[in-house]
């Protein structure tokens, strides 16, 4: 448990912290170019992809959350993920609407809906939990009973 704690610390580190050093000490530099007219359409450009990456990112995991099932769909070099309708989970579905709900009808805080959601996720991951193990339990005894029966 000291090593996988040790190990996630330091891939945290030295994940982030590249980044973090970028930003901090990058940042001043940036802001003395924004009066360069040239360098400012390359920084916008950047800023397009960066947006870019980030929704394309977005629209994966609600594809491949919202349903458990994506096909591909090819048309020579492209390729393109969609979904099996049949396949929609339902349990985060909900919470997507929930949370979108929240953050945008009721105005509430971004984190406090993070932290509201993954409570329910969790929930819900340990109902079903409980649920299959349940259904495992009732099937494995009735096997027994039956084998009982049979002597």
């Amino acid at each position: 448990m000291v090593a996988a704690t040790l190990a996630a610390i330091l891939t945290t580190w030295v994940t982030f912290i590249p980044c973090f050093l970028w930003i901090f000490l990058g940042a001043p530099f940036i802001e003395q170019l924004r009066g360069n007219v040239a360098l400012t359409g390359a920084m916008s450009a950047i800023t397009a992809a960066v947006a870019g990456v980030i929704l394309n990112l977005a629209v994966w995991f609600a594809l491949h959350r919202l349903f458990a099932d994506n096909a591909i769909w090819k048309a020579g070099p492209l390729s393109i993920d969609v979904p099996v309708l049949g396949s929609i989970v339902l349990a985060s579905l909900l919470l997507s609407i929930a949370a979108a709900l929240a953050v945008f009808r009721f105005k509430a805080s971004v984190i406090v809906t993070l932290l509201a959601c993954a409570f329910a996720g969790m929930a819900c991951t340990l109902m079903s939990a409980v649920a299959w193990l349940q259904r495992c339990r009732s099937r494995a005894t009735g096997l027994g009973m039956a084998r009982f029966h049979e002597r």
